[in-house]
């Protein structure tokens, strides 16, 4: 037998709401404007395609001792990569061509080189694992949420430490240290110590002396 149960109070709210509510007016982002600017990403559509095949394939499943052969396919497509370079399979990559790394650097396990502008890193420079250096974003100011790159220049002898966020256009100088988990959104200063969100100043590198 049916019978007539009372309505939740806030379910006839929620009714009455959804009654009344008037049509969003999008004000921020009209997404369906938004375009990759010509040129943008450096290489044709199907160029940049065939890479991602490449680096899905070839370059994430080879061995991991296998540093050569990884240099050599970034070389391939453009990038360019000093000797004695140790690159992680895991690490990606979008537009090679963009990029260009010193000799002797570490690119650490899940390293995102996120190279919609230029990254340049430094001779024995470091970036550990899961840091992600981006050099894109938007203007979050345009309608039409227009995308931009700045080059981002890590400097020889840094270490970019763990889990690392380096926003567009920031130069981190030579021999400076960023401490995990830091994101970098200003220059840092030659030898210089980093740390936080964002990162401030802390210190300076002091090496102790070596001894033979």
């Amino acid at each position: 037998m049916l019978t007539d149960k009372p309505v939740p109070a806030s379910l006839e709210l929620a009714q009455e709401l959804s009654q009344s509510e008037e049509p969003v007016l999008r004000g921020y982002q009209q997404m369906e404007q938004f375009k990759v600017p010509s040129g943008f990403r450096g290489r044709s559509k199907l160029y940049v395609q065939l890479w991602w095949l490449v680096q899905s394939t070839l370059f994430a499943m080879s061995p991991q001792m296998m540093y050569g052969w990884r240099a050599n396919l970034l070389r391939l497509f453009g990038a360019r990569i000093g000797k004695s370079t140790i690159i992680r399979p895991s690490v990606k990559i979008p537009y090679p061509w963009k990029l260009t790394i010193g000799d002797h650097c570490h690119i650490g396990d899940d390293v995102h080189l996120y190279t919609y502008g230029e990254i340049e890193i430094g001779d024995c420079a470091v970036v550990s694992q899961r840091s992600y250096l981006c050099t894109g974003s938007h203007d979050y100011t345009s309608p039409t949420f227009d995308i931009f790159a700045k080059k981002i220049v890590i400097g020889a002898e840094a270490w970019v430490a763990t889990d690392v966020f380096v926003a567009p256009g920031v130069t981190i100088g030579h021999g400076a240290v960023v401490g995990a988990r830091s994101s970098v959104f200003h220059d840092i200063p030659p030898a210089a110590i980093a740390v936080g969100t964002p990162a401030k100043v802390v210190g300076e590198r002091k090496m102790r002396v070596s001894h033979p």
